[in-house]
């Protein structure tokens, strides 16, 4: 059986034929689904059921949370070790904003390319070669990262790694995930990324204050070999894939699709100024190097529990997905406006409870927002999160060399004020892009 099997063009001929999971979701009071079913409309593009796995869904998302991780690692490991970086290179926190920066840059390069590719090939072929590339940067930052040039030229490159690895995984997970499952297996998935933060955390005080910081990239490359092993195998061979029609966005969806990217881009760009900057912002509040490692590492902890709960939630609750995530954007402020407080003060209890709410709501919310995108626009999984995607990455671009701007020419807690007012935007903006979409789905069932 295929395991990203191409679903019919909504710009192609009607169909008749049925899901082999049942007639799709009768869509609710605000256009999205609910529990109940309803005849398919005449030209609307039908979700394919996801096939069953030999060896259980369970291995499928292992495979996809190990080269997420894998692809995750360069930019956050840089951000975590950014104290020993910047030391032993000799540059500053705006220096080191621009490196993290252009790595996002490389992956919103990336982005809709990638996810082209992912559903031309299939989403495990894509992973399996992505975490490859990925063992080979991490090791090239450990042997070959004498210079902030050199630096920030491989942080580029791990940005367009991930920038394959995202899209890739959204389709695997789509296609062979059971429907009742996939909001927990998203969020699993995601919870890999601040898990990825989590490691740069505890590198800090295990690997670079003890042995050196090159180590942890060479760690951190053996772990991106075995992810690419852990990824399961294609069930179809390239050319039956590629004979498969190419898999389109349905007409209409691109307006809502830039409206959800901007918004999901302003919640990034809060995020990664987040978690580039807070173990140097704790340090600078007076904690010690150790401790604002250990910091991260609550955080990410505290992020991939979220997005964990909220894709579990997501399965049972079946609808107001974007909602929810906007929710949790909009609490994530609340977050960053504990950690203007604490920075302004000094005050290791606020950063701490800032770290909490601000990883927890403000970075928790990811797994669920692409949950959402890949239930509205399931003929093409990877291109539609591909779009979305495009507005993260711009966005994480500019929110470390944002933040190490302010922070240089400022403090750490006007930084913390900007990213939290660009959550609170980010949200609203969430909620705009899904009332285009519920539109977008009315206009279809009435045509």
């Amino acid at each position: 059986m295929d395991d990203d099997p191409q679903l019919p063009s909504s710009a192609g001929p009607p169909s008749s034929t049925v899901p082999a999971g049942g007639p799709a979701a009768e869509p609710g009071p605000t256009g999205f689904p609910t529990g109940r079913q309803a005849p398919r409309v005449a030209g609307e593009p039908t979700p394919a059921a996801a096939p069953a796995a030999p060896h259980g869904p369970g291995r499928d998302v292992g495979g996809a949370v190990a080269a997420t991780v894998a692809g995750s690692l360069a930019v956050f490991l840089v951000g975590a070790l950014g104290v020993q970086l910047q030391q032993s290179l000799h540059f500053g926190p705006a220096a080191l904003g621009a490196a993290v920066s252009i790595c996002y840059v490389g992956a919103a390069l990336g982005s809709v390319p990638f996810g082209r590719l992912a559903e031309a090939v299939g989403g495990a072929r894509v992973l399996r070669l992505a975490a490859l590339a990925a063992a080979g940067l991490l090791g090239a930052l450990a042997l070959a990262a004498r210079s902030w040039a050199l630096l920030a030229g491989l942080l580029f490159l791990a940005g367009l790694v991930s920038s394959a690895i995202q899209p890739a995984a959204n389709l695997f997970l789509a296609r062979r995930t059971p429907p009742g499952q996939q909001g927990l297996a998203f969020g699993v998935k995601q919870a890999a990324v601040p898990l990825a933060a989590v490691i740069g955390g505890f590198a800090v005080p295990v690997v670079a204050l003890t042995v050196g910081w090159r180590w942890a990239f060479v760690l951190a490359a053996a772990g991106s070999l075995v992810a690419a092993v852990a990824v399961p195998h294609p069930r179809i061979s390239l050319a039956e894939h590629r004979a498969r029609p190419a898999a389109l966005l349905p007409t209409g969806s691109r307006r809502a699709l830039v409206t959800l990217a901007i918004g999901l881009g302003l919640g990034v760009f809060a995020a990664t100024g987040l978690t580039a900057f807070i173990v140097s912002a704790a340090v600078h509040a007076g904690i010690s190097q150790a401790a604002a490692g250990w910091l991260a590492a609550l955080g990410g902890l505290v992020a991939g529990a979220a997005r964990v709960v909220s894709g579990w939630r997501a399965d049972r609750r079946g609808r107001s997905h974007l909602p929810v995530a906007a929710a949790m954007l909009a609490t994530g402020g609340v977050g960053y406006a504990v950690l203007v407080v604490g920075s302004a003060r000094g005050e290791a209890v606020l950063l701490v409870v800032g770290v909490v709410v601000a990883y927890g709501a403000g970075w928790g919310w990811n797994g669920l927002f692409n949950f959402a995108i890949v239930r509205t626009h399931p003929e093409a999984p990877a291109r539609a999160t591909s779009v979305t995607q495009v507005g993260g990455r711009l966005a994480g671009a500019l929110g470390p060399f944002t933040f190490g701007l302010v922070a240089a020419h400022g403090s750490y807690a006007d930084a913390w004020a900007v990213a939290g007012s660009a959550a609170l935007v980010g949200a609203g903006l969430m909620l705009v892009g899904r009332r285009l979409l519920v539109r977008r789905r009315r206009t279809l069932a009435t045509t």
